[in-house]
């Protein structure tokens, strides 16, 4: 009997019905790619849609030019509710929201399932956002596909490039890390910040981007480590934070950055 795990966070941090939900994200999707994108892999943030969905969506629309390529889908994002050892991939069939099932790729927890640092579990799902409010997106771009998703906890870059590289496929493999930036800074104070970790992330330079610098910098930088070894060039799409959005203080923010590797 197949599993489905179903949402947590429909109603909070992004719309829990699907027509209005489905309306949203092509309006955050609205920013045109390039016909020239090819990206590999992209980093999105997790918070609600009111605050960081227009640059989620800025990454997102760079998949579009090549969607109809994309069977896989390699999610990893940090755990916020259940402490982790490694990480850990979803147990279930089908990850549910609004807009429909998402198939979860049994294959890929078989290859890798041997990797020391990896759990099969649902448990780091329950409640936790940063994986979900992914999916809407790639169910608005993509048709034919599955997701490999991974909640990153106690684990290190190293460990997760492992695990990446597993799964690193071909063209019809799209790897989406989600992550946050910079937290509760002024406003000013998280533009220099995260301006800084753009940086890092654009040069490739894990060494520089720590906990404080984005909330899921272990798995975003086990990606600069596959992206080092795979010759990849990474770009800043778009970068903002809570204080940008129309109901958002300026006073203690978060950071929101869109990237894309290719």
């Amino acid at each position: 009997m197949s599993k489905t795990l179903q949402p947590s966070v429909a109603g909070l941090f992004y719309p829990a019905e699907a027509e209005v939900l489905r309306e949203d994200v092509r309006g955050f999707l609205a920013r045109p790619g390039s016909g020239d994108d090819h990206p590999k892999a992209i980093v999105a943030p997790h918070a609600g849609y009111l605050y960081s969905g227009a640059v989620a969506g800025s990454a997102y629309a760079r998949v579009a030019p090549i969607a109809d390529r994309i069977r896989r889908v390699v999610l990893l994002g940090p755990a916020h509710r259940h402490y982790i050892q490694g990480l850990a991939f979803s147990a279930a069939d089908y990850l549910n929201t609004p807009l429909g099932p998402v198939a979860v790729d049994r294959d890929a927890w078989q290859a890798v399932q041997d990797l020391p640092q990896l759990s099969e579990s649902d448990q780091p799902f329950l409640g936790e956002h940063c994986l979900e409010v992914q999916l809407p997106f790639l169910q608005s771009l993509l048709d034919d596909f599955r997701v490999a998703p991974m909640v990153v906890g106690d684990a290190t870059p190293v460990q997760v490039a492992e695990v990446l590289e597993r799964l690193w496929g071909d063209e019809s493999t799209l790897i989406v890390i989600s992550s946050d930036l910079s937290h509760f800074h002024d406003y000013e104070t998280a533009r220099d910040l995260d301006s800084a970790t753009s940086r890092a992330i654009e040069t490739l330079a894990p060494e520089a981007i720590g906990h404080d610098q984005a909330c899921g910098s272990t798995p975003l930088n086990g990606l600069l480590l596959e992206a080092r070894k795979h010759g990849l060039n990474a770009v800043t799409v778009d970068l903002r934070n809570s204080g940008d959005a129309e109901i958002g203080s300026k006073y203690r923010v978060v950071g929101y950055g869109a990237y894309v590797f290719q």
